[in-house]
């Protein structure tokens, strides 16, 4: 039986949460070991099937591309990165060696991407210089061996990671249309897409054959699956299922107090730290991340979404 399936990328992010968390070294980390969640839209729906729900989902993200602009979220309102240790969720330390200490490869890294390409390498945006969240731990899950789990909608393929990685940076690039942007390469990691995600959940080999689409299904996906009948229908069913999944709500970051971006790992922390008032303005100015740094909301373009 054949069968061709259309899913938005909110339908997207939770079949491939569901994936995520049918992983067999998912479900022993949750009894057994630890597991981060890094922040991101698709991993909001990961830690939505692996732990049940997602502290401030519509908070639940660092970088966005929203208003068709580069932009990150608001730093303060940004929840503490998810750490699960036998499936409790235990509050995260200051940095992320310490976080990670005594790591084995029975742990989980869950970290989602801006672009993987037809080979299912994936690449991250790095707003922040040092790659963030991902920079600061990257190096621990090369050197100990630790299993990096990626989580991507095929709404984010590119050519190639290779060669888009070569093209950016912050010292590199002269424009970039909202934050500066650098990229990492992933290409040690186990990338789930969509694809994967049915091979997963039914056991279904897909074919992407298309995408796009108008009036709430821009960035869509098309696969097509052939399989057994029951494993077909399985899939029917369980498609039908999250058809009409909501978007999450979502706030960009405020331009007019946009400077350079805070160290990833203090989530839910004041950036700067003093008894000093900061002239945000005149900061964002000195150290301009964004070509909208320093902008008051009534100043911004008018088909900005304002917060």
């Amino acid at each position: 039986m054949r069968a061709v399936f259309s899913v938005t990328p909110w339908e997207s992010k939770r079949l491939i949460g569901r994936a995520v968390a049918h992983l067999p070294e998912v479900q022993y980390a949750l009894e057994q070991s630890q597991i981060i969640i890094a922040h991101g839209s698709t991993n909001v729906y990961v830690a939505e099937e692996v732990l049940g729900y997602c502290p401030e989902r519509d908070r639940y993200v660092s970088g966005q591309v929203i208003n068709g602009t580069l932009c990150q979220t608001q730093p303060e309102e940004k929840p503490a990165i998810l750490r699960l240790v036998k499936g409790n969720p235990v509050p995260p330390v200051p940095t992320m060696d310490e976080t990670m200490a005594g790591w084995d490869d029975t742990c989980l890294f869950i970290k989602g991407a801006n672009a993987v390409d037809p080979d299912f390498n994936a690449a991250i945006f790095n707003a922040h210089p040092g790659a963030g969240t991902i920079g600061f731990a990257f190096g621990k899950i090369c050197g100990m061996g630790i299993p990096l789990i990626v989580p991507v909608g095929l709404e984010k393929l590119i050519p190639s990671v290779k060669s888009a990685c070569t093209e950016l940076g912050h010292a590199r690039v002269d424009y970039f249309y909202g934050t500066k942007i650098g990229m990492l390469p992933l290409i040690n990691a186990k990338v789930i897409t969509e694809i994967q995600a049915f091979e997963i959940l039914f056991n279904l080999p897909a074919v992407h054959v298309g995408g796009g689409g108008v009036s709430g299904s821009e960035g869509s996906v098309v696969l097509a699956v052939e399989g057994d009948k029951s494993d077909v229908e399985m899939a029917i069913n369980y498609m039908s299922d999250i058809k009409g999944e909501p978007a999450l709500k979502l706030k960009k970051r405020i331009c007019s107090t946009c400077y350079a971006p805070p160290p990833a790992f203090t989530s839910g922390t004041a950036t700067h730290k003093t008894n000093e008032t900061i002239d945000h303005q005149k900061l964002a100015l000195e150290q301009k991340q964004c070509i909208f740094s320093g902008i008051e909301e009534n100043d911004l373009p008018p088909w900005f979404i304002k917060r």
